[in-house]
């Protein structure tokens, strides 16, 4: 036996070293081959930028040609400005403008070339010299995250490299959502040094257009300050199938209350017009996500389209009409398919009945349409798909074939995507006609003039560091938090109501920081020496089987707690009086947690903090339910998909909220 345990244990070792060594072999490969790669690609970049003096007035010289051009001149009207820039580029310089994909930082603000240990999006963003002067690319989206000094000192030397470009145009860096305290692990790795909002939803459940545009605002400084300068955001979708698992992006499932918020969201980012101190927002996801079959989400293969029983399909339309109004810069299509609604069954950054059809023409849009990320290509990894493409409807086409579908349905932008050669290749052959390609260029080349970035992309480093997560911005976003919390019970006691609970009461907590508990009670270890339990919980969700890396993000399946979850909740509610306070980012079934629960709350990204004041009586509750919270699964299943608050006897409907 010995024996055996032995050369078990001497088999053990020799794969683990094998492992071992292989992955130093891999990280030493794609380090020298990472350096090579930079080696090769930094030798394409020109010189540095000089300044001219003409005037009196000083301009960048970014095409290195020792004059000042119409497009480097700040004097001159911006239309007149593009058209020249335009004359200049090449074809792979147009073709490149076209596409905005990943780019990578390090911790230290240092420019990314190779992936490295510790930062898994690394290992398949391509090096940033590569990008630049290799692909012609310069429309980014940042994923991660550095120190709030660090990011905007990567940002500053990601433009002066841009700036040795042949033309020197200048970086557009946009980011998804980066101020909501969330649950969702890839929004909380993205925050960062930003103030902390609750998430759409959450500003929904406050209701208030005036706190929207005073986030936005907020948020936009910050963006600006970091160098960020395209919110690829707002959400203008309406979550009115409960089991859809992005509806916590959303304001909820009223078009009106969507529509008013949207609105004011916009008019913070990019103020009354696009100019030098905007954030340009993408919005999104045209013409409405929401209404997806059984609420499964079309990141997921498994997804089953979008449809309309309830012949809905103009309802979804409202908050994008504000967006409009609004003036939003760039709008993206999702990936669903609305079933049945147009002349043929694809996604809709494919579907031409769509963008240009309806989005074009109907609604006269003259902005960027990007298409939502990754819908040509897969993801891969040391060549292992890690991601399909979502080309919903087009699963079965090529690369060329979703590409030129994309073109002939009138996008400009393709998102995720960073593959100019076959875009340039469409050209040369014939395929696509260099004017289609400039129509886009100059849509994508206006933003980046309104932004200012030609005259000035550079940010300022100290500004930075004093701007981003100042202790005003940060106040406000826990007022905010505060706010959007909702109460949902709160039962009968001897004097009045249980809540607001008293201080110095022993209490039992439960993911709640025992630190934070202990300045409004006694904390103890068990339920049974406790006057009062306080528990928070998220809401329900199952991976779903086929849903990929991307079911680890988003969520999905039955809204309600299976049997060992439920009992375990309930078994505690049953021990002591319990205040339960349940994260939503989709509407839970909880019928029995409700009627055990002394007092039961919502929220949408709060703090400990902030539920313990709530809980104690220091901030009164004032949040309604943008989201109507259904009595069972059967009323969810039974729902019509695109048509709000239609569930049957709902356990709180939509706009519900007490207060004390």
């Amino acid at each position: 036996m010995k024996k055996l345990l032995k050369i078990l244990l001497y088999s053990i070792c020799s794969i683990l070293g094998l492992i071992i060594l292989v992955v130093l072999i891999t990280v030493l490969w794609i380090s020298i081959s990472g350096n090579h790669a930079a080696k090769k690609n930094l030798a394409l970049a020109g010189p540095e930028v000089k300044i001219l003096t003409v005037d009196g007035f000083t301009f960048r010289d970014l095409n290195k040609n020792g004059k000042l051009d119409l497009y480097e001149d700040k004097r001159q009207l911006r239309e007149a400005r593009i058209n020249d820039l335009l004359s200049q580029m090449n074809l792979e310089e147009k073709a490149g403008t076209m596409f905005i994909t990943m780019i990578n930082m390090k911790k230290d603000g240092s420019i990314s070339e190779k992936p490295f240990l510790g930062d898994f999006f690394s290992f398949f963003i391509p090096g940033t010299s590569n990008m630049l002067f290799g692909k012609k690319l310069n429309h980014f989206n940042i994923l991660s995250t550095a120190g709030k000094k660090h990011m905007a000192e990567w940002y500053n030397r990601l433009q002066k490299l841009a700036e040795r470009t042949r033309l020197g145009i200048p970086v557009t860096i946009a980011s998804d959502p980066r101020n909501h305290f969330s649950n969702n692990p890839l929004a909380s790795a993205m925050a960062g040094d930003f103030s902390l909002f609750p998430e759409p939803l959450g500003l929904a459940a406050i209701g208030d257009s005036i706190v929207t545009r005073q986030f936005s605002d907020i948020a936009r400084q910050e963006y600006i300050a970091a160098g960020i300068r395209v919110a690829l955001h707002p959400m203008a979708d309406l979550a009115t199938e409960p089991r859809w698992g992005r509806m916590n992006g959303t304001f909820g499932e009223d078009a009106a209350l969507s529509a008013r918020l949207t609105f004011a969201y916009i008019k913070g980012f990019q103020g009354d017009s696009l100019g030098a101190t905007s954030v340009a927002c993408m919005t999104k996801h045209f013409s409405g996500g929401g209404p997806q079959k059984e609420g499964i989400d079309p990141h997921f293969p498994i997804a089953k389209g979008q449809i309309y029983p309830g012949h809905n399909f103009k309802y979804h339309l409202i908050p994008f009409e504000a967006a409009f109004k609004a003036e939003t810069a760039e709008i993206m299509p999702y990936y669903g398919i609305p079933m049945d609604q147009t002349s043929e069954n694809v996604g809709f950054s494919f579907n031409k009945d769509i963008i240009t059809g309806l989005l074009r023409h109907h609604y006269k849009f003259d902005g960027v349409v990007c298409t939502d990320w990754g819908l040509i290509t897969d993801m891969k990894i040391f060549g292992i798909m890690i991601l399909p493409a979502r080309a919903r409807g087009m699963e079965k086409a090529s690369e060329e074939e979703r590409m030129l579908k994309i073109i002939k349905a009138g996008v400009d932008q393709f998102g995720g995507e960073s593959i100019p050669e076959m875009l340039i290749k469409f050209v040369k052959d014939g395929m696509v006609s260099e004017a289609r390609i400039d129509s886009s260029v100059r849509r994508l080349l206006r933003v980046k003039f309104q932004l200012g970035l030609f005259d000035n992309p550079f940010v300022d480093v100290d500004k930075a560091e004093k701007t981003i997560g100042n202790p005003e911005f940060i106040a406000a976003g826990e007022l905010a938090q505060r706010k959007s919390i909702v109460l949902l019970k709160n039962d009968p006691a001897e004097n009045g109501k249980v809540l607001p609970l008293k201080q110095g009461l022993k209490i039992f907590i439960k993911n709640v920081d025992p630190v934070k508990a202990g300045k409004y009670g006694t904390v103890v270890k068990n339920p049974e020496q406790a006057d009062f339990a306080i528990i928070r919980i998220n809401a329900p969700s199952e991976h779903l089987k086929g849903s990929g890396l991307m079911g680890l993000f988003i969520r999905g399946g039955d809204l309600d707690f299976k049997e060992k979850e439920k009992s375990e909740i309930l078994s505690l509610l049953k021990k002591v009086p319990t205040i339960v306070d349940i994260y939503i980012d989709r509407p839970a079934v909880i019928p029995e947690i409700a009627s055990a629960s002394k007092g039961l709350l919502a929220d949408f990204g709060a703090n400990d903090d902030a539920l313990l004041d709530v809980v104690f009586g220091k901030f009164n509750p004032q949040g309604k339910l943008p989201v109507e919270m259904p009595s069972s699964m059967d009323a969810v299943r039974n729902q019509r998909e695109d048509v709000p608050y239609d569930s049957d006897n709902p356990l709180f409907p939509f706009g519900f909220g007490l207060h004390y």
